[in-house]
């Protein structure tokens, strides 16, 4: 029974990786396997061009030698580790670069195409949860 328990987990998990669309679809983050945790990507932005028409930068980063970091490709998810049942991953960290600001994260698979992103300071009671969509990509 162990062994099956096990392996329905790792199925769910693997469905965790991948392409996903932001909340209010203006980014889109890849989600990967990065050793034993999950770390996502922001990879597309709605908006990726700031109004001189170059990319836009990481510019309320708190560390002033990070703020001309492109958004795109920047590390947004990271340290997701399992939490055992198989659809929810804790103990990460989630940075905004809207705000400039790191929290605690955790992700939660709710169905195979929605994942749920607590972003919260101490306690998750303290946070907000955003809820991001799979994204189907194209056959090549």
């Amino acid at each position: 029974m162990v062994g099956l328990s096990m392996l329905a987990a790792a199925s769910v998990q693997a469905d965790a990786r991948g392409l996903w669309s932001t909340e209010d679809n203006q980014g889109r983050v890849e989600i990967s396997q990065c050793g034993s945790s999950l770390c996502g990507n922001l990879v597309w932005l709605e908006d990726a061009l700031d109004q001189q028409g170059r990319p836009r930068r990481d510019a309320r980063n708190p560390d002033e030698s990070l703020r001309d970091r492109p958004l795109e490709g920047l590390r947004i998810l990271w340290d997701m580790q399992p939490s055992g049942d198989g659809r929810t991953w804790k103990d990460g960290r989630v940075y905004d670069p809207e705000s400039g600001k790191t929290y605690q994260g955790r992700i939660t698979l709710e169905k195979p195409d929605v994942l749920k992103l607590r972003g919260f300071v101490g306690a998750p009671m303290f946070g907000r949860t955003s809820t991001w969509t799979r994204v189907e990509q194209a056959a090549e």
